[in-house]
């Protein structure tokens, strides 16, 4: 099996996770053994989410997925932003703020659940009234954690351990954009967005009854 951070691996660590007789839950209770805490910073796409919540539901697991309210790559307010909450919501899955520290605004868009985006280590642990922070106890446990930040496994690809049942519980981290896009580094990734955003800002322009004659 290659580890390449594709949709086609994707689903196969999904798969492996119910192999291992792992159960996909939110966040809210104490973790528990065989609890699989699938979670997705959107920094970038929403359209990469969307994507990835589709193979998602195609594969019986549900994410939690945090969303931006101050990011400069997608607008919440917008109606794309509008539906992609929607289609989250109506494909079972929970909807969290990723959030720029120290601003915690939770509308009803949203459960009450915060990552930080780009978090310092002297905040990073920090408790949050009434919500649940994702890197703070009982969440965050350094053993029982994998992330896929700037396309790197920082300790290798989880997908052989979540098939053989060995991790107690795991939270793992996945942006989606890493995923969709196609690209054998983040750079070569990243421009692979890049390119199909103009494809999609060009749509939205003609929408708008611009004309790029």
């Amino acid at each position: 099996m290659s580890c390449s951070f594709d949709l086609r691996h994707y689903a196969e660590i999904l798969e492996a996770a119910k192999t291992g007789g792992y159960r996909f839950t939110t966040f809210g209770e104490t973790p528990e053994r065989g609890d699989l805490f699938l979670r997705h910073d959107v920094d970038l796409s929403l359209d990469a989410a969307l994507q990835m919540a589709e193979l998602e539901t195609q594969h019986g697991a549900v994410a939690t997925y945090l969303l931006m309210t101050e990011s400069v790559f997608y607008n919440l307010a917008s109606s794309e932003g509008v539906a992609a909450i929607a289609r989250l919501r109506e494909l079972g899955h929970a909807v969290g703020l990723h959030a720029v520290y120290p601003n915690v605004q939770l509308d009803d868009r949203f459960d009450r659940v915060v990552s930080w985006h780009n978090p310092a280590s002297e905040y990073r642990s920090e408790r949050i009234s009434d919500a649940v922070n994702v890197y703070a106890e009982p969440y965050f446990d350094p053993p029982m954690y994998r992330s896929d930040s700037n396309q790197h496994w920082r300790s290798g690809c989880p997908h052989e351990e979540l098939r053989g049942g060995g991790f107690p519980w795991l939270q793992i981290l996945v942006h989606p954009e890493i995923w969709v896009y196609e690209g054998a580094t983040m750079g070569q990734t990243m421009r692979t967005m890049l390119n199909a955003e103009k494809e999609r800002r060009l749509a939205q322009l003609l929408a708008d009854d611009i004309d790029l004659a």
